[in-house]
């Protein structure tokens, strides 16, 4: 892990400072003393600090040893999706005609990370007074009492575990502990596996009921949990399993919740929400047994969610969670989406970048698997960063349990960068070195002029309509000194 970092950061020479200055000012040293642990000048330290200097191979051994700290924490990940997060937030606040330069939002984020997320909170709380006014506007021209408050709360809690790489050390360890301590079976038959720990731990009896909205419902006074009887058994057992780890972890949920960053007792609710399901997976996945089968299964979706008992989509959320610093697995971000296009869940660990706001790009393969149901769409793509990735997709359908309801339908998408593509089973049915898909995460911030796809015109440049002329997409976007 150590050496693929140095030899990353040899390749792209890292800037580091506010994360070489967290760690001193966490010790309390001044820049006298850390130097001479570091073994370096006190002005070389200075200069790294603040950006002046990249970060050497040999000082980052020598940080590493002096802080104890995984390689991973001066990686430039962080870097690259705050710098992604403030361009599209910049996009949404300035005009064409003026935009702010690339060069400039990414010295923001790597010189003052800080400054750059009380900055992404402000505009969030902007955008929030914003959709209130307008559902104010409509619910006045309606004459009908519209919800004023949308539930911005979720995308706080989206960009707390985004921070975080999509990995919570203290509960993910919890949870595996407690796996092992009822030594759990999973495969066929978690749901009664479950029930069975739940009645032992907690004295509590399962009842299963047919119900249009419910998942489960635990009633305190007779002991009694239930369960919606018209969903999958893997649906049932992860219910069952959020209940045992809302018991039994209960203090290390709400000792994540002590440090999470929010505003809104929205958001705590959210995010506690958020968390007790975190733990409920990575005890029906644990960790170490779970990362195992991964590699030696080459993270086929479908074996995994055999041999572990579960379904897709839990396999592919809890896939986008491995990323325990002793032992990290492949780096891979994971989404789910309705089909108006709603992102409804979405997770990284890799640089891959969502949209936020507007529509996804259409050439993105998620967009093809909604419309081709019941199996896998393999897509190799180039995002406009100049990454590419190996970007698997598939729709699932969720049953309401009766004819008159209309169930549920998503689409899975998860992928990793092409790096890590052999690792994929998926990968052995496209060819990795032909031509990538140029996809981008909004028109609003992609570059790319000649797309025919294109909905909006990008934030830097100007259009131009031509009059004698008419294309498939009707402007032309001009870039240069003048635009």
């Amino acid at each position: 892990m150590i050496v693929s970092s140095i030899a990353k950061m040899r390749k792209e020479k890292p800037y580091v400072g506010p994360r070489i200055r967290e760690l001193r000012q966490q010790r309390g040293w001044t820049l006298e003393t850390c130097a001479a642990q570091l073994g370096i000048s006190v002005s070389y330290l200075s200069q790294l600090e603040t950006n002046q200097r990249p970060l050497s191979s040999r000082t980052m051994l020598a940080l590493l040893e002096t802080f104890d700290a995984e390689a991973v924490v001066f990686e430039p990940t962080a870097d690259l999706r705050l710098t992604a997060d403030l361009r599209e937030a910049c996009a949404s606040l300035t005009t064409a005609h003026d935009p702010i330069p690339l060069s400039e939002i990414r010295r923001v984020a790597q010189g003052a990370p800080r400054f750059a997320r009380e900055f992404l909170d402000l505009q969030r709380a902007f955008r929030k007074l914003d959709e209130r006014l307008k559902i104010v506007d409509q619910a006045v021209t309606a004459s009908s009492g519209a919800d004023l408050y949308p539930l911005l709360p979720y995308d706080e809690v989206s960009d707390y575990f985004h921070y975080k790489n999509n990995y919570i050390h203290g509960l993910d360890v919890a949870a595996e502990g407690l796996a092992q301590e009822m030594v759990l079976r999973t495969g066929a038959g978690l749901e009664v596996e479950l029930e069975g720990h739940v009645y032992l731990r907690t004295g509590v009896r399962v009842l299963r009921a047919p119900h249009e909205r419910m998942m489960r419902r635990f009633d305190p006074k007779d002991r009694s949990l239930t369960l919606n009887a018209t969903q999958p058994s893997e649906t049932r057992a992860f219910q069952l399993a959020t209940f045992l780890v809302s018991q039994a972890l209960c203090g290390a949920i709400e000792r994540e919740m002590e440090r999470a960053p929010f505003r809104s007792r929205e958001a705590f609710d959210v995010c506690r929400v958020a968390l007790t399901n975190y733990a409920a997976a990575a005890l029906v996945m644990p960790y170490a047994a779970f990362a195992r089968a991964a590699r030696v299964m080459r993270h086929d979706v479908e074996r995994l969610a055999t041999e572990f008992g579960v379904s897709l989509e839990q396999v592919c959320h809890r896939l986008s969670t491995l990323q325990r610093p002793s032992q990290r697995g492949v780096p891979l971000y994971f989404l789910r989406m309705d089909p108006a296009g709603n992102v409804t869940k979405r997770h990284s660990a890799t640089r891959f970048h969502f949209a936020r706001f507007g529509g996804t790009c259409p050439l993105w393969n998620v967009h093809e698997a909604a419309i081709t149901p019941d199996r896998f769409v393999v897509q190799v793509a180039e995002t406009t960063d100049g990454v590419r990735y190996l970007c698997v997709a598939r729709s699932i359908f969720k049953p309401s349990g009766a004819f008159a309801r209309r169930g549920r339908q998503y689409v899975l998408g998860f992928g990793c960068e092409l790096i890590h593509a052999p690792e994929l089973v998926y990968s052995d049915f496209v060819h990795l070195e032909a031509e990538p898909v140029l996809i981008g995460s909004s028109c609003r911030t992609c570059e790319r002029d000649q797309c025919q796809h294109r909905a909006f015109p990008p934030l830097e440049g100007r259009i131009e309509v031509p009059t004698g002329e008419r294309s498939i997409v009707p402007f032309r976007v001009k870039r240069g000194v003048d635009s």
